[in-house]
């Protein structure tokens, strides 16, 4: 109850600071509008693994979108019926930092801490540096997929001491592979290595690590489907031909450590900002360094084999936070900097906890003075023009030591540990107050239903020419550019079909077709690209996409209404939008819904039965044989048939899907259909994962239901199963 508590004390100290600092960056442009277009599929009736207009991000099944994750789709169903998308994902991000929090404490209760101590690491890590400014802030997934990760940890020492079976390893484990971000599946990986290796340091015996290894390879299993997909699917994609790199963009120093507990820290590293960062990334909690001098290392040194696992753990991330920069999709390493600061976290509370003296008051004060001085030191040679700032808050984290040891050895621990809580809101208050508002956000609006009433109807399929970087700060808001433009998936808030949408994937030749990165923003060659011919069909590019309407950004073609408009295209005003965007439509009207998704046949005669989003019927006859080209990215994963027979599948220009028509064909039934590549071998593996479950469940019960059974109800008698091994007598400090 205190954890959870804390974290919404915390959350209320923020958003004092920042209202909007919860609806930020990735949160505003990317997840938050994902999830009211995911929702309305669901409530409709689709499963929205593939989205054809979405040319940019339109398959899900590649996406952070969650599509197997149970949470996840809750999340989605929910958002469509909130307007207030701000608000929406402020309290789902606060639900999920309760979860994450509690994670914590279950994993220090796992490792023999007190109650207090738990709680006080719980509520630390949400207000920890990266997580707060970045996880929580803008990256939803590595919030979601942490806070699965770290009860994934807390049910693995658990089961591997003995003390629950393997359901919830697995079910945490799953969740947290299955959130579709590759980040937390790879740290949970690490943990499980870390918990299994570490166990078999501190119990002595293989068995109970080679069980907590199988659970993980059943989860693994089970949430294989979520990235089959992508790995299959990558050749194609902006992600097909990465590899190790030594990138130095956001390697962290492993000196940035000892900024851990000042709170005014602005590490120095090569990151958005240039060396020196703005925000306290490294950050972790101001009682975790000084508080070191108040442990009886000798005692930890006689039982440190318990605790190799954080302490491996540890090491390996902190290892990995000073790269390589690029690991394949694994980017930016100052991303698992939330796992060294629960790592820490853990290590400290327990350690606290189990070993922590505060007697010897003036040796263990010097020493906690060395360890503040080597903070100083270390957060000035950072940013010495912060000097003043640094200063102060020395000075306040040495008064809090000072009241804590003061209230721990007169008042009791829990005492103390209240004070270190209550002291993390008004730092937490000022750090974001700092930074406010946040230099990462896009200032979309918060209501969904404002910005509907602002912007244009625009009815079919548009494609945007613009450039996020045009737009200055001033003309960002709902009656400036946000009332004209949509960049990442803003239209999707109004439910308009843009091309353009957020995704860190990308169809590499049609994002060089367009020159379109991955927040939709496109180069000025972009309005002669889309209105060229593609060689093989004779049709323009927005032909082939069955566009209805382009619109351009007055900022990067100031002059393009001097100009004719295209053939089949005229210019259209839209009254009190002029200022941002030109329009042109077509002469003829929309035709993304004529004909279904042909795009161009060529020698065939060709009529649309009916389309979905991964399936077109279409009826097909030619003499000679022929070619249908589809308004759809040739995604690995289609399959083709006339009349229930495989025909061949292929790429006009690397990027619009085609299939040759037999000669000869007369009336014949096509169907173009798309899953996502591997699903079969998905199912498969999901179904063996969740057998691997069952076998190990019923080997955890069995000894358990044998000896609850009478002796004279046992027949013959069977060997024991192998005891448990007892965990050592634990000898409490008196006055902790």
């Amino acid at each position: 109850m205190v954890t959870a508590l804390g974290v919404v004390v915390g959350y209320a100290s923020v958003l004092l600071a920042n209202s909007r600092h919860f609806y930020t960056d990735d949160t505003e442009s990317q997840y938050g509008p994902m999830w009211v277009m995911l929702g309305r599929h669901l409530r409709e009736g689709r499963f929205p693994a593939l989205v054809p207009w979405e040319w940019m991000s339109g398959n899900y099944s590649l996406e952070e979108a969650g599509l197997y994750n149970p949470p996840q789709l809750l999340v989605d169903l929910i958002a469509p019926s909130v307007d207030n998308l701000a608000l929406y994902v402020t309290v789902v991000k606060l639900i999920f930092s309760i979860i994450a929090a509690l994670g914590v404490f279950r994993i220090c209760l796992g490792y023999g801490a007190r109650g207090w101590w738990a709680a006080l690491a719980g509520v630390a890590f949400p207000l920890s540096g990266w997580f707060l400014f970045f996880d929580e802030a803008s990256w939803a997934t590595s919030l979601t997929g942490t806070a699965w990760m770290l009860h994934a940890w807390a049910s693995a020492v658990r089961y591997t001491r003995g003390r629950n079976g393997p359901i919830a390893t697995f079910v945490f484990l799953y969740l947290a592979i299955s959130v579709q971000y590759v980040f937390p599946a790879v740290e949970s990986a690490l943990m499980i290595v870390a918990v299994a290796i570490g166990e078999i340091v501190y119990q002595r015996i293989w068995r109970p690590s080679l069980r907590l290894l199988a659970v993980a390879a059943c989860a693994g299993l089970a949430g294989l489907e979520t990235y089959l997909p992508g790995m299959l699917s990558s050749p194609v994609t902006w992600r097909g031909n990465e590899r190790i790199l030594n990138d130095p963009f956001l390697d962290v120093p492993w000196s940035e450590s000892l900024n851990a507990s000042l709170p005014s820290t602005v590490p120095a590293f090569t990151g958005w900002w240039g060396y020196v960062q703005p925000l306290p990334m490294v950050y972790i909690a101001w009682f975790v360094i000084p508080l070191l001098a108040f442990i009886d290392w000798r005692r930890v040194r006689e039982s440190a084999r318990e605790f190799t696992g954080p302490a491996l753990f540890a090491t390996a991330v902190l290892m990995w936070t000073a790269g390589p920069g690029r690991i394949g999709p694994l980017r930016w390493p100052a991303r698992v900097l939330p796992m060294l600061a629960v790592a820490l976290l853990v290590l400290v509370c327990v350690l606290l906890s189990r070993y922590g003296t505060f007697d010897d008051r003036r040796r263990r004060g010097v020493a906690a003075a060395v360890l503040l001085g080597l903070l100083f030191v270390r957060t000035f040679s950072a940013a010495p023009h912060l000097v003043i700032r640094h200063l102060v808050a020395v000075a306040v984290v040495v008064a809090l030591v000072v009241a804590f040891v003061w209230l721990a050895r007169t008042r009791g621990a829990a005492v103390a540990c209240v004070l270190a809580i209550v002291a993390m809101f008004p730092i937490a208050y000022d750090q974001v107050r700092a930074q406010s508002p946040t230099p990462m956000s896009y200032h979309f609006p918060q209501r969904r239903s404002q910005m509907k009433a602002a912007f244009p109807h625009f009815d079919g399929v548009t494609l945007q020419l613009a450039d996020r970087a045009l737009v200055p700060p001033s003309d960002q808001s709902r009656t400036g550019a946000w009332g004209s433009l949509a960049f990442g998936n803003y239209a999707k808030n109004m439910r308009l079909n843009y091309v353009n949408a957020y995704t860190p994937i990308g169809y590499a030749t049609f994002s060089a077709m367009l020159c379109m990165g991955w927040d939709g923003s496109t180069c000025p060659d972009a309005y002669h690209r889309a209105f060229a011919l593609e060689s093989a069909t004779g049709r323009t590019i927005v032909d082939l996409m069955k566009v209805d309407r382009v619109v351009l950004q007055r900022a990067q073609y100031p002059d393009a209404r001097e100009r004719p408009a295209p053939p089949g295209w005229h210019w259209v005003d839209y009254p009190g939008h002029e200022r941002y965007i030109w329009v042109l439509e077509r002469i003829d009207g929309p035709i993304s819904n004529r004909n279904g998704l042909i795009a161009d046949a060529k020698d065939v005669v060709a009529t649309s039965i009916s389309k979905d989003s991964v399936t077109s019927r279409i009826q097909v006859s030619s003499a000679h044989g022929g070619r249908v080209v589809l308004a759809r990215l040739a995604w690995p994963g289609y399959r083709a048939t006339i009349d229930g027979r495989d025909v061949p599948i292929a790429a006009v220009a690397k990027t619009f899907l085609a299939i040759d028509i037999p000669p000869g064909t007369q009336g014949g039934e096509l169907v173009v259909t798309w899953r996502p590549p591997g699903w079969k071998i998905g199912i498969a593996t999901a179904l063996a994962g969740l057998l691997g479950l069952g076998a190990l469940q019923w080997l955890w019960i069995r000894p358990r239901r044998r000896d609850m059974v009478t002796p004279g109800d046992r027949g013959p008698e069977l060997p024991d199963p192998e005891p448990e091994r007892p965990e050592p007598e634990r000898v409490e400090p008196a006055l902790i």
